[in-house]
This record gives C-alpha cells, sequence and structure tokens, in this order.
C-alpha cells in the first residue's frame, strides 16, 4: 500500500515501523514547535493559544502512555477549531518550515512554491529502505534551509519499495502536480516514470545507480550516477592535464582481486599516445630495483593498480625507504575514491606524499557546515547518520539544494550546466551535460587533495 506522506509532519512521522505506516493528518497543521528546557504540554498549549486536547489531536504519539516530553522534540501546532482556514480540494497543506503561505495558481515556478515528489523506497525492511529514508531526511533538511532563503516547497514522498506498483503511486493525483520528482531506485520503475514525467512535464532526478537507457531520449531526466567508464575516462583526461610534467610510476600489487586495470591499463595507453615517458615497478621488487623506477630529477607521480588498504600501507614503506635514501626526491600519489576511507590509517602518508584522490563526493568531517548538517540531523531524527561513505542525508541535502534552487532561479528552462548559479556543495557537487536530445548526465568529478602543510583542499572540475 503506498503511503502519503505530507512534509508538514515528516520531520517527526518518519520514525521507524515495521511497515512504514504513516498515518494522513486530518488537522490542519499553522507551525512546528521545538521544545525547549522545562517546557509543558499545559505551557505550549497556552503559548499558542489551544486547548490541550487539541495539541494532543495533532501529536497523537503523546497519548502513549510512557510519553515523556523533552528539550529538543518538534511537535506540531494544530490552528484553532474556530480559526483554522478553510481548504479546496486543489490545495495541499504546507509547513511553516517550508513556507508560510500556500501554492499560489501562477504557473511561473520561480514565483510560487516549488512541487516536489520523492518516489524512493521509504520503510525499515531493508537496507535500500533505511538508506533511502535518511537521503530523504536530507532532501527535507534542505527544504528548512531553502525556506531561510524565500524559496518554498510543497513536499510529497510515496513508498515505492521493490515490489510495488509504481502505477498505483502515479495514479495519485498529487504526482501529476509535481514539478520535480526525486526517483527512483529501481530500473523496472523508469519505463512508467519515464512516460509519466514526460506527459506532465516533469523534471525527474535519478539519485543512485540504476539502468536508465530512457535518459538518451527523454530531455527531463537528471541522472547523477556516473559509470566506471565515464569515471575513468574523465579521471585520465584530468590526469594528464594536471601531472603533464610529472614522471608516472606505476606500481605493481599483485592483488590479483584487483579492478582497476582499466584504469591503468587506459592511463598507459594515453601516456604512450603522446610519447610521455613511464616507469612500472612490483611491492615484491628489491629495494634497488624498486627505486630505479623513480626519477631523480622530475617530480614523480605513484599510480598502483589496487585500491585495496594492506597493499597500500606496503606500498607507502617501500616509498619511505626510497625517500629514505634519496631525501630530495620529489613524489606524489594519486589513488582512487577507496582510499577515502583509510584515513585513520594512512592520513600522515597522504599528507606526507601529497595525496590526489579522485572521486565524484568529498565528506570532510572537520567542515563547520558538515558538522552544523549532522547536528541538525540528531536534533531532528534523533539518531547519527548511517557510517557510510558518501553520507546519505548529505547526499539528499545537496540534491535537493542544488535543484530546487536551480528550478527557483531559472525555472523549467534550468539544466545544471557549469555557473548557473554560487552554489558550495557540502559533499557532493554536481554539473550536467545534455545527453544528445535526450537528457542531461552528471559529469562532476573532484580531486581530493591533502597537502603537506596539513590542509585537505577539493578540486572540482
Amino acid at each position: 500500500m503506498t503511503r502519503f506522506l505530507r512534509y508538514s509532519i515528516l520531520l517527526l512521522a518518519i520514525l521507524f515501523s515495521t511497515d512504514m505506516a504513516v498515518a494522513q493528518v486530518s488537522e490542519q497543521i499553522r507551525g512546528l514547535h521545538k521544545v525547549k528546557r522545562k517546557e509543558t504540554i499545559f505551557g505550549i498549549a497556552r503559548q499558542y493559544d489551544i486547548q490541550i486536547e487539541e495539541l494532543i489531536a495533532a501529536n497523537p504519539e503523546m497519548r502513549k502512555p510512557d510519553y515523556e516530553l523533552k528539550k529538543g522534540d518538534v511537535i506540531r501546532i494544530p490552528y484553532k477549531k474556530d480559526t483554522a482556514p478553510l481548504e479546496t480540494p486543489a490545495q495541499t497543506v504546507q509547513s511553516p518550515i517550508v513556507s508560510s503561505a500556500v501554492a499560489t495558481s501562477v504557473d511561473d515556478i520561480r514565483q510560487r512554491a516549488i512541487r516536489v515528489g520523492v518516489m524512493l523506497p521509504l520503510h525499515n525492511i531493508n537496507g535500500d529502505g533505511r538508506r533511502m529514508v535518511e537521503y530523504y531526511r536530507g532532501i527535507l533538511m534542505a527544504c528548512d534551509s531553502l525556506k531561510k532563503i524565500g524559496i518554498s516547497v510543497d513536499m510529497h514522498a510515496w513508498n515505492t519499495p521493490e515490489d510495488g506498483n509504481i502505477s498505483t503511486v502515479l495514479s495519485d493525483k498529487a504526482a501529476a502536480e509535481c514539478d520535480i520528482i526525486f526517483g527512483p531506485l529501481y530500473s523496472k520503475q523508469m519505463d512508467a516514470l519515464s512516460d509519466f514525467v514526460t506527459a506532465h512535464d516533469i523534471r525527474l532526478v535519478i539519485p543512485f545507480s540504476i539502468s536508465a537507457p530512457q535518459l538518451l531520449t527523454n530531455r527531463n531526466i537528471f541522472q547523477i550516477w556516473q559509470s566506471p567508464t565515464t569515471i575513468n575516462d574523465a579521471t585520465i583526461a584530468r590526469f594528464l592535464e594536471r601531472f603533464k610534467d610529472y614522471h608516472p610510476v606505476f606500481i605493481d600489487c599483485n592483488d590479483t582481486t584487483s579492478k582497476k586495470g582499466n584504469f591503468t591499463f587506459g592511463l598507459r595507453r594515453q601516456l604512450e599516445s603522446q610519447k610521455i615517458e613511464y616507469h612500472v615497478t612490483n611491492l615484491k621488487s628489491s629495494e634497488d630495483a624498486f627505486s630505479k623506477a623513480f626519477s631523480q630529477t622530475k617530480p614523480n607521480i605513484v599510480i598502483l593498480n589496487s585500491a585495496r588498504s594492506p597493499e597500500l600501507g606496503v606500498a607507502f614503506a617501500k616509498i619511505n625507504g626510497v625517500k629514505s635514501n634519496m631525501p630530495n626526491i620529489n613524489i606524489t600519489m594519486f589513488g582512487y575514491t577507496e582510499w577515502l576511507m583509510y584515513t585513520r590509517t594512512h592520513l600522515e602518508n597522504f599528507y606526507k606524499y601529497d595525496t590526489y584522490i579522485p572521486s565524484t563526493f568529498y565528506y570532510n568531517p572537520l567542515s563547520s557546515q558538515t558538522a552544523r548538517l549532522e547536528q541538525k540531523y540528531r536534533w531532528n531524527f534523533h539518531s547519527d547518520m548511517q557510517n557510510a561513505l558518501p553520507r546519505f542525508a548529505l547526499t539528499g541535502f545537496d540534491h535537493a539544494y542544488f535543484f530546487l534552487r536551480g528550478l527557483h532561479k531559472y525555472g523549467k528552462s534550468f539544466n545544471g550546466a557549469a555557473g548557473m548559479f554560487g552554489y558550495s556543495p557540502v559533499q557532493t557537487p554536481l554539473v550536467f551535460e545534455r545527453m544528445g536530445n535526450g537528457g542531461l548526465q552528471n559529469h562532476s568529478l573532484l580531486f581530493v587533495h591533502y597537502m603537506p602543510e596539513h590542509r585537505v583542499e577539493s578540486i572540482r572540475f
């Protein structure tokens, strides 16, 4: 059964149950209240000039025998029964967190609330659901931030599990009224959804890795995920631009499980075509043979054919030996996205060897912006983000902030190209290019640079 979720209740309502059932609120809500220390239900009701029974009716969890009002809780504040505005069938309740006004009839998306749909598995049955709930919570936090700069949002969300019927969701009248939809997670839902967004001129943002051949023919689609081949090709191109004056050294790590051959072979072919000399060595080589692969007159850029941490540790030990014997030698490391998970083990060597890591995201736990969002997530949802890279809530925040701000500024002509507006992503940059006569594909790429002075910069392309 598809559940219809209103943004006006979601900061509290997405507390897990086994089937993610969320009751549709019949009361009209005028705002949310964050509980302060020593506040009581009686005091809050008196503050808003409503009856205690009205406050409890808007917050059914208060009826539980073990309910306790706690500092930091966010509760719904209803209109008084005799002052609630009339609602016509064409209107939807909007959260004051997003906007204090109902959507107008103005057709220009830049002059009204943006109507957002989320069609993802929002449940607690498996990992897919839990990850997508966190992603969705990030979207909600972005809406909260956008409200502060005058951008209003009318949010609808549907639980679309893998075994669900997407056609049932698309039959909801609210779906056809969306300006933009985030989803789906499953490839088998793409045919129906692609046809739907074309028929209703809705922008469709596909956040994660699914097969979506419709991208090549449907101009309304934005696909964020990039294939490994696309990322490899872009990384090789940027490598050749940035390190054209370096001496490349490839280290064979004897890792039979490695899947990095496509990158290293592709890079070597490009180096050969440009007549750039490089050397190949092996982790099992003698100290003397290993050292001979390095140049003493040019800066060296080292590339491993494995992304695993144990092999990286051995490589650093060998390179430390080279550096000990030749203190003036210049060595830079070029790694893989997986290396971002190894900072606890290898951080000092990352700094020491001026390391560059290509990635489509960068989670920086030391960033004040990241820390604020993590704290806000904890306050709103009473839990921490999952320990995953990238963070799903931060991904949802960046995606929503990027697209909703773009739609607010440019309307439906927004195409996500570089330079359309200034936004520094928390974790996940986006840059889109048109795929022929079809939709738009994300082509963003970062080099995360660990600098010898113990600073980290993210270089965006």
